[in-house]
């Protein structure tokens, strides 16, 4: 294992995540750094890393446990140490890799997670995934991390230059597609930009976003399209706020609609929603299968 997180780090130097102690004193930055990182494993999955202009590592999901050498790697460039790891709900390609590297740190430091906690009976409703998120809450509740569970949304904090408001929590009232209804939805921005992250947000959580005290903190610069880009919020959510980019952390397969039959020929929504941008305005689009490192400053 130490061999091949030694191998990520030369892959990852060659992409100029590294930077120098030295670096870092001789060039001032104004903002937090944000990346989309790629996925791994050729599936669907969700991972942002954020340096704030002190230095500070924060995570936003981090996707499948397959994914972990890299993200290991990733962390490990930026010094190994991570401020804050929030994680949007438990479905494994979102928490995957969280769920692992508590089971074994390898000299990784954590110092705070946080999360919109399940109750056991919204867990009973989705399976196998159910069984994955009681291992991963089983794991959480033995490490000595601090860990914040938002069971009301509007929380605001701010870690150096990196502003963060949670703005949806765990929906017990949604037995439809209840693990995705149940996404933590987070705003982060600094003095040039923002990004809404919506990770799988689903219509009917969606519609609750709209219809809630916080709808106005939806508008953004930059936004993660729900659910990877297809069967996540409806067409009204995206074109009642404002946006000028889109982020798609998605595979491959899903955005060119093929589960198998040939380009477009699957029975996913991602062109619906891309046509719906289209119609929006929005030209920008950073698409983790055909970028690659997003890097975003």
């Amino acid at each position: 294992m130490l061999k091949k997180i030694m191998l990520a780090l030369v892959l990852l130097m060659s992409t100029g995540v590294m930077v120098s102690a030295k670096s870092n004193k001789s060039k001032k930055q104004s903002g937090f750094t944000m990346w989309q990182l790629p996925m791994q494993v050729g599936n669907i999955g969700n991972s942002y890393v954020f340096r704030t202009s002190g230095g500070k590592v924060i995570v936003f999901d981090g996707g499948w446990p397959a994914e972990q050498l890299y993200l290991r790697g990733f962390i490990a460039g930026l010094g190994n140490e991570v401020e804050a790891w929030f994680i949007s709900h438990p479905h494994d390609d979102h928490m995957g890799v969280l769920w692992q590297i508590l089971k074994d740190r390898q000299g990784m430091k954590i110092n705070h997670i946080y999360h919109s906690r399940f109750s056991p009976e919204l867990v009973e409703l989705e399976q196998p995934y159910g069984e994955y998120a009681k291992d991963f809450y089983a794991v959480l509740d033995t490490v000595s991390i601090p860990v914040t569970d938002f069971r009301e949304p509007g929380y605001t904090g701010k870690i150096d230059d990196f502003n963060f408001k949670i703005l949806g929590v765990v929906n017990e009232e949604f037995h439809t597609n209840p693990f995705n209804n149940s996404s933590m939805v987070m705003k982060v921005w600094d003095d040039k930009k923002s990004i809404l992250f919506l990770a799988d947000t689903g219509a009917e959580s969606g519609d609750k976003l709209l219809n809630g005290p916080y709808r106005d903190d939806l508008s953004c610069d930059y936004l993660q399209v729900a659910h990877h880009g297809q069967h996540g919020c409806k067409e009204d959510f995206y074109k009642s706020i404002d946006f000028r980019a889109c982020l798609w952390p998605t595979a491959y397969w899903i955005w060119t609609n093929d589960q198998g039959g040939g380009y477009n020929t699957g029975n996913l929504e991602t062109f619906e929603t891309r046509r719906w941008m289209d119609e929006i305005g929005i030209k920008e689009h950073h698409v983790s299968c055909l970028e690659g490192l997003f890097k975003l400053e």
